[in-house]
């Protein structure tokens, strides 16, 4: 997740294409030629793709559908109900749908919120449903000083308001994991045992976690037993490298394609979106890298 809420306001499979794209002379890692045009082979299948589309802001929605699908990837996240003509237009999903959180830090935790974020969770499950979308993303706010026992006690008297029209209408509410340590300070819900501690005790199978593997990395660590541990409460994953946040290649700390086989290795049949910042001229020439290194 971006640093500020600008992710919020910037804010089905094809698997056979592919994509023939030159490839920036810093774009060497995990094979990719320095020197010529690489074209992406036909995905294999084993990892649903994605990208967040704040990460790409530099490039107008038309043409990040047009180029993402080229590649093999066959949703968006983290686009509200504006963008979703524009998604069906190329054929691509909303695999992370967003537009009724209020921001980042005033989430499910502080009851002072719950009227406001009811109602608009409530106006928006239905529109998500009709679209023909599944995930709904949502957050636990800041913590501002409450115990754990605190927050999770909030969030169960809000989100158990919800879980019942999210049920009928079969959307799953995704709380993200997201670091406190360096991008979000104070956010409650930072690390899996307090989330997974959340979804036990909502109880349904419509609320569950987005494990971002770059703020996990950061907060915690142990990436992969974690989601092997964990794999039953997760609805979707994002990327992007540690430290900084930018591309998943050799210039950072994680093993992306391990990560990626351990997720495959526990049947997982969601969604692992791209949401790292390019750092290099070529941003898409970035994209097709990082769905490249992914696609084990």
């Amino acid at each position: 997740m971006k640093t500020n809420f600008n992710r919020r306001s910037a804010i089905k499979g094809i698997l056979a294409s592919t994509a023939a794209l030159s490839i920036p002379l810093e774009l060497s890692a995990f094979g990719l030629s320095k020197e010529k045009t690489t074209t992406i082979p036909m995905l294999k299948g084993n990892i649903n793709h994605s990208v967040s589309r704040w990460c790409f802001n530099s490039l107008d929605l038309e043409t990040l559908c047009i180029e993402a699908k080229k590649m093999g990837i066959t949703g968006i996240d983290l686009v509200g109900p504006e963008a979703w003509p524009t998604l069906k237009k190329y054929n691509l999903i909303s695999t992370m749908c967003n537009g009724a959180e209020l921001n980042l830090v005033d989430g499910f935790n502080d009851i002072q919120f719950h009227e406001k974020l009811i109602q608009r969770y409530t106006e928006i499950i239905p529109r998500v449903a009709e679209a023909g979308y599944k995930n709904l993303i949502c957050f636990s706010g800041n913590r501002r000083g409450k115990t754990d026992e605190e927050g999770w006690n909030n969030c169960v008297i809000g989100l158990q308001k919800l879980i019942p029209l999210a049920e009928k209408h079969n959307i799953t509410l995704v709380m993200e994991l997201l670091n406190s340590k360096i991008d979000h300070k104070d956010y409650q819900c930072n690390k899996t045992s307090w989330g997974v501690e959340l979804v036990k005790r909502i109880n349904s199978d419509h609320f569950k976690l987005l494990y971002d593997i770059y703020h996990m990395q950061i907060d915690e660590g142990d990436v992969i037993r974690t989601i092997k541990d964990n794999i039953q409460h997760i609805a979707h994953f994002h990327t992007a490298g540690v430290p900084g946040r930018n591309e998943i290649d050799e210039t950072q700390e994680l093993n992306y394609p391990a990560i990626m086989r351990a997720i495959a290795g526990t049947g997982f049949k969601g969604f692992v979106g791209q949401e790292f910042v390019p750092k290099y001229t070529d941003k898409l020439a970035s994209l097709q890298q990082a769905i490249t290194i992914c696609d084990i």
